[in-house]
């Protein structure tokens, strides 16, 4: 990330294009209320712990989203691209059980909690765009998170306005604005345009933009579901 423009910025990328198309909802899920109260530190902690076990179980759908864009792919190298991002998600659950832990959150307090309304409305469009389409339409829904978060750890982590010392929420800024998260979030673009080389047409833009503005706005219902606590 040493360079002055970061990779999410690059408008000639397919992400890039896509992003571009709902600016106004991707500044307001970026800069949403719960992501402020974060980089300040003032988010009610009830709302962080409900956040974090419903993400938890959020986890576990994007594993299989993975998963199915194991099953989309035509190539032994997607297969293998989409089979390490499972991977990678399995290995984040576990880091995830460890964080909450220090929240005060056992693993039963987070695999028995019901599944909140904006989570399933989330997720199952994700899987549901790549049931009905195709690998490419699968990987545009799940770009918002896989990227955005990135963008936002990004942003918040190099903010000089953000809270660092006292700021409970300060580990998390660190886990999504790291070089290993944003490694993560860079080859998601790559290979976004990867699969855009031989599946991408310009009539296909309108339903991409479409899906990854869906998705964008499910997000903002996620950030709106931790700040209410509610299901």
């Amino acid at each position: 990330m040493s360079s002055n423009k970061p990779f999410f910025d690059d408008v000639t990328t397919l992400y890039g294009r896509v992003r571009a198309a709902c600016h106004e909802d991707w500044q307001e899920y970026c800069h949403h209320p719960f992501v402020q109260g974060i980089a300040d530190g003032s988010l009610p902690q009830a709302s962080f712990r409900h956040y974090l076990q419903q993400d938890y179980l959020f986890l576990i759908h994007f594993a299989r989203a993975y998963s199915l864009a194991v099953y989309k792919s035509d190539n032994l190298e997607d297969m293998r691209s989409a089979s390490e991002s499972v991977s990678g998600i399995l290995g984040e659950m576990t880091l995830h059980l460890a964080y909450c832990q220090e929240w005060g959150l056992t693993e039963k307090d987070v695999v028995s909690l019901p599944e909140a309304r904006a989570n399933m409305a989330y997720t199952r469009y994700v899987l549901e765009r790549g049931m009905a389409g195709d690998i490419l339409d699968l990987y545009t829904a799940l770009s918002p998170c896989a990227v955005g978060y990135a963008e936002i750890g990004y942003r918040l982590k190099n903010d000089p306005d953000t809270l660092k010392e006292g700021n409970p929420y300060w580990a998390w800024i660190e886990t999504y604005g790291g070089e290993e998260y944003l490694e993560g979030a860079r080859k998601q673009v790559e290979r976004l345009d990867h699969l855009a080389k031989s599946r991408y047409n310009a009539a296909r833009m309108d339903s991409l933009c479409q899906t990854f503005r869906e998705a964008t706005r499910l997000e903002i219902g996620f950030w709106q579901m931790g700040m209410d606590c509610s299901f």
